[in-house]
């Protein structure tokens, strides 16, 4: 059903006004006493400013992979990527619906360059508007019967969503846990990121394939390409915290160690250079604690560990999609996808 020759890219230029049309009729109410609540939520989305007017020209609406994710599934499954976009916007639902309550938990006040929601409206009208959007991701999946999904297949898309919110918050949990913690293996981080980003993006592309009617072999291969395309992806963000381009990032060097996140290029460097942890515990201290602490990260070989692990998920990623839609148009879109996370600068 796609075009030979479509980049990732084109691809989503062409799935978006959709997508954002489907979410901007679940994200509304006629209700003017709730004007205010779900006027946070389009704030949050990056459809409105924080009058609650509209905003004209680019909005900063994040990069919307986790729903394109879903849509390419359904499409290279031989499906109608259109009869998906129910499941494609509550999945992108979900995934804001985490940003909002991270941004609390973390004590974040931006996000795309912009004021955080509780940071504006207050941490309980921020958790009621978190709350608010989990919900209507879930309702959403009943849309799809409009589209002529079947009941059976709705049900199991429910399934699949609930399953990944599940996860999806427990590594959350472990995620808050760890900074308390002071022994944290790779391995116990690994865990965690399979559940706090890599089950997400499994569940986007579990629930493509499912609308195209997949069978069970393939929607499982498919399952198992997001998730290795989801540890590449935060691997890499990881390696970005650390030593990304301040002028591309908008973050400064060794962002990740000002802030004690245990990511895996810390963690890996902790367990071979055990020097490491006491700069960490005084990384508040004067600057050259930050350049000693990026020094020893670097002599450890933790940069270049990161990134083998990123390329090794990548290559776990492009095996399972190469099993479960070869040769298939939107499939070489998702490889370019695949590609452009475990290079991404940003």
């Amino acid at each position: 059903m796609g075009d030979l020759g479509l980049t990732f890219q084109e691809y989503l230029d062409r799935y978006l006004p959709a997508l954002e049309a489907e979410m901007q009729a679940i994200v509304a109410t006629a209700e003017l006493s709730l004007r205010e609540l779900y006027g946070m939520l389009r704030y949050h989305l990056g459809w409105e400013d924080r009058a609650f007017r509209p905003i004209h020209g680019p909005q900063p609406t994040g990069k919307r992979i986790r729903p394109v994710l879903c849509l390419l599934c359904c499409e290279a499954c031989g499906g109608d990527w259109e009869r998906a976009l129910p499941a494609a916007a509550a999945v992108e639902l979900v995934h804001n619906f985490s940003l909002i309550h991270d941004d609390i938990e973390d004590g974040d006040t931006t996000r795309r360059g912009r004021p955080t929601l509780w940071s504006i409206w207050g941490m309980p009208q921020a958790l009621n508007a978190g709350d608010t959007l989990f919900t209507q991701a879930h309702l959403a999946l009943f849309r799809l019967a409009d589209r002529g999904v079947p009941p059976e297949t709705v049900l199991s898309a429910l399934q699949i969503l609930l399953t990944a919110c599940q996860r999806l918050t427990e590594g959350q949990f472990l995620d808050l846990w760890f900074e308390g913690e002071e022994e944290v293996s790779v391995e116990d981080y690994l865990w965690m990121i399979a559940r706090k980003t890599a089950a997400l993006l499994s569940a986007a592309c579990e629930l493509g394939a499912l609308v195209a009617g997949a069978p069970a072999d393939v929607r499982e291969r498919l399952r198992t390409f997001g998730y290795h395309a989801g540890i590449a992806f935060q691997i890499q963000d990881d390696i970005l915290g650390l030593w990304g381009d301040p002028a591309v990032t908008g973050k400064p060097v060794g962002s990740d160690l000002r802030r004690g996140k245990k990511t895996f290029p810390v963690l890996y460097a902790l367990g071979r250079a055990p020097d490491l942890r006491h700069l960490l515990s005084n990384i508040a201290g004067p600057p050259d604690t930050l350049e000693a602490a990026m020094a020893l990260l670097s002599r450890s070989g933790a940069r270049e560990a990161a990134r083998a692990r990123v390329l090794e998920e990548a290559d776990r990623a492009l095996q399972a999609l190469r099993e479960a839609v070869p040769g298939s148009p939107a499939a070489n879109a998702l490889a370019d996808l695949v590609q452009q996370l475990a290079f991404r600068d940003r």
